[in-house]
């Protein structure tokens, strides 16, 4: 089961890098018509779609491999159980806050989906498509959270403190 959910998080991380080669290309492709005189339509529009995208889908990926900028002063100070527990709270608080949101952006992604709302750019692009990506980026990180969780239930280390160790960023 690991093995699939790494690889789902892999494939979240790959969907990340497209999303910021769409942005690198996007940005490119303005500057050239600028140079030729060319205006590239909503180009800046869907740069920013696709870095909400960038960002979203990268979240479990960065989580698993510890790249989350966490505030782990208490944390560090605590030994044993005590800090298993406090570890497993923070899991458990992160993982509400997540579903929330995820649960937020599904509900609005099928609402501009079923209303047809669309940007108000010149291009008028259907918003369900880029809430979409923020929708299954959030989904991701909800069973990333899940799954670390369920590591710390069945005693293992979680992830992200395995690879803040071999970076040599954790006691």
């Amino acid at each position: 089961m690991t093995t699939f959910l790494n690889r789902l998080y892999a494939a979240g991380t790959l969907l990340a890098a497209i999303c910021m080669i769409l942005i690198a290309v996007l940005t490119l492709v303005q500057i050239l018509g600028r140079l030729f005189g060319v205006m590239v339509i909503d180009a800046g529009e869907i740069a920013g779609y696709a870095m909400a995208g960038s960002i979203f889908f990268a979240l479990a990926h960065t989580l698993r491999t510890g790249g989350h900028i966490r505030v782990n002063l208490l944390l560090t100070r605590l030994k044993g159980r005590t800090r298993q527990v406090f570890e497993f709270v923070c899991l458990a608080v992160a993982l509400v806050l997540a579903g929330m949101f995820a649960i937020f952006s599904v509900k609005m992604t099928m609402d501009s989906y079923a209303f047809n709302d669309v940007s108000t750019g010149m291009m008028p692009v259907p918003l369900w498509i880029p809430q979409l990506t923020m929708a299954l980026g959030s989904i991701l990180f909800v069973i990333a959270l899940i799954h670390e969780l369920v590591a710390m239930l069945r005693g293992e280390q979680p992830g992200y403190i395995a690879a803040e160790r071999a970076e040599g960023f954790s006691e």
